[in-house]
């Protein structure tokens, strides 16, 4: 089988994996929900920057306690909720008058070939850490950039009144001696903390960093709570709200296609189309219009279709943890009721109130997508005839066929519905094409990490695992020949677990990390040519809140970005 061979986006050379201190949340979801809260709580109890001190600690204790935090995080929570107070304000200040600190310990110090000079680090753009691609994006939108640190020199760069506001990476100790020199000069000041306080070889929160420096009151929907419009999605798949969208469901056929779209499931499609359509309005925050319900709604159709049919293709019995709907129904009720759903997802964009042109580039779209989702699926049909090792980059061309042409049909349903031009709807067809692949090797890792990467090996799937895997054992002539059957289907099981251990051996699962957080910065890289702040800022924040799970036993602030331009091959990033 010929597949198009896709090249990939670049990897990183060096990752580093360490635990955070006991005085900061352990991950990421911790984390972010602890932020979620303080900002709420800055909100109701309706604080104004600067806080003093004595305030900052009352206020602090009373989150720690009234929230069921742990007391050891009673410094962190202090650290966030004044970042909180003064995040409006920052949002406020041009990008040419905001400087960003960062701490000279996220290089890799036995490797940096960086010298000092007396304002800090001259990064040498070698690529080994982080430091190099947060300066240049910074510098790309306008602020100073210093790598360095101490209260003395914040104090001096306060005094050159050049700085109206600073984004700041350190430990919290450091940031805790800063705190009085930012208070007496009462400027804005957002502060990311360091997850160790070593000083050597830190981790930070990237995601956290990237989200910070981009902050601007240009962007509209940069308070939009993202949590809470997944919420309000979730709701229109409720009984109630689907009757209203949908209309009454009289048959036992559509009463059946009705409750398979009400089971569970992510939602992720129908948020992405509301999420573009918000931050394409004027205001995010008018009431969602009936139109952009169904046309989420139709995104889901297609979905849920797309999983009724690949169920019966792949002869997989469960979905959601229930029966899945052939092993329920029947097979021809499960692929009648498939077919149904496709035919409600074109119905409801029919019915929407949009104009004549609005509805045919969508229904173009759909279309588009049914096509290259089955492209896809018969892709894996024809291996499956004759199977063989499949490379990396043929295993994601599938993924993009699969999983990022869904992404893509909601996305630009959500940016037709509210008149996106072309520009955007080409940028939002890479952004979709590099998130879809991040998050089906997201899938593929989480399978192996929790051993469920059997199921795939079982069930004759084409698995990223197992093409890295063929791609690094090819000096091995007894591990290639037993990689090779297991593409093949011709291994036990006990042959199989033995695969399994050499995912282990061959250090697969830290590959696939290295892919897939070079896939999600190839789609933060395309967010960079958008020109509407809210459209860049709320797809920029999608990406975080898609990708917050955590995947067990995998630490977070597994550092994947540097700032070169080049595109490695398979073997590069493999």
């Amino acid at each position: 089988m010929q597949l198009p061979i896709l090249s990939l986006p670049r990897a990183v050379p060096v990752q580093r994996e360490r635990k955070p201190k006991e005085n900061i949340p352990q991950t990421r979801t911790e984390r972010e929900s602890i932020r979620a809260r303080l900002r709420q709580y800055v909100v109701d109890a309706k604080l104004v920057a600067p806080l003093s001190i004595a305030d900052l600690r009352k206020h602090s204790e009373i989150c720690v306690e009234t929230q069921g935090l742990d007391p050891i995080h009673t410094d962190y929570v202090g650290v966030l909720l004044n970042s909180e107070v003064w995040r409006d304000q920052l949002a406020k200040v041009p990008y040419e008058r905001r400087l960003l600190l960062l701490p000279k310990c996220m290089r890799i110090e036995d490797k940096c070939p960086a010298p000092f000079d007396e304002f800090g680090l001259l990064c040498k753009q070698c690529g080994l850490c982080t430091i190099q691609e947060l300066q240049e994006e910074a510098e790309r939108l306008g602020y100073a950039v210093l790598v360095a640190e101490g209260s003395a020199l914040v104090m001096a760069i306060i005094e050159t009144g050049k700085i109206d506001a600073i984004v700041g990476v350190s430990c919290l100790s450091v940031l805790e001696k800063a705190f009085p020199y930012m208070e007496s000069a009462a400027i804005p000041g957002v502060a990311i903390p360091l997850l160790q306080d070593d000083c050597k070889d830190v981790t930070v929160d990237l995601e956290w960093i990237w989200e910070t420096i981009h902050l601007t009151s240009q962007d509209a929907t940069y308070r939009l709570n993202l949590d809470s419009l997944r919420s309000t999605v979730k709701e229109w798949f409720s009984e109630d709200s689907l009757e209203e969208i949908m209309g009454q469901a009289p048959t036992q056929t559509e009463k059946i296609a009705r409750a398979w779209l009400a089971k569970n499931g992510k939602r992720w499609r129908p948020f992405l189309t509301a999420c573009v359509w918000k931050s394409m309005v004027d205001d995010p925050d008018l009431p969602v219009p009936m139109s952009l319900k169904k046309l989420a709604v139709a995104a889901e159709c297609f979905h849920k279709a797309s999983l009724v049919h690949d169920d019966i293709e792949d002869n997989d019995d469960f979905r959601y943890g229930e029966p899945s709907l052939h092993n329920e129904q029947g097979v021809a009720v499960a692929l009648n009721v498939g077919d149904l759903l496709l035919g409600d997802g074109y119905a409801l964009i029919a019915e929407c109130d949009l104009s004549a042109q609005q509805r045919i580039a969508i229904s173009r779209v759909a279309a588009a997508g049914h096509r290259t989702l089955c492209l896809g699926q018969g892709a894996e049909f024809q291996w499956a005839k004759s199977p063989g090792p499949l490379s990396s980059s043929e295993v994601l061309d599938i993924f993009r066929k699969k999983t990022s042409t869904a992404f893509e049909v909601a996305l630009q349903f959500g940016a037709l519905a509210a008149g996106a031009d072309q520009k955007v709807c080409s940028i939002i067809s890479r952004f979709s094409d590099a998130l879809g692949i991040a998050y089906q090797i997201r899938d593929d890792l989480e399978d192996m990490i929790s051993g469920d990467s059997m199921s795939d090996l079982m069930a004759m799937r084409p698995s990223l695992p197992l093409a890295l895997l063929h791609e690094r054992v090819r000096g091995q002539a007894a591990h290639k020949s037993l990689v090779e059957r297991a593409w093949r289907k011709a291994c036990s099981k006990e042959e199989l677990m033995q695969v399994e251990k050499l995912f282990s051996e061959y250090q697969i699962a830290d590959r696939c990390k290295v892919l897939q957080e070079s896939y999600k910065e190839e789609a933060i890289r395309c967010l960079t040519e958008l020109e509407n702040p809210s459209v860049k800022g709320l797809l920029r924040r999608v990406i975080s809140k898609i990708f917050t799970v955590e995947v067990k036993d995998w630490c977070s602030e597994f550092e994947t970005r540097n700032a070169a331009s080049r595109t490695p091959s398979p073997q590069v990033a493999g």
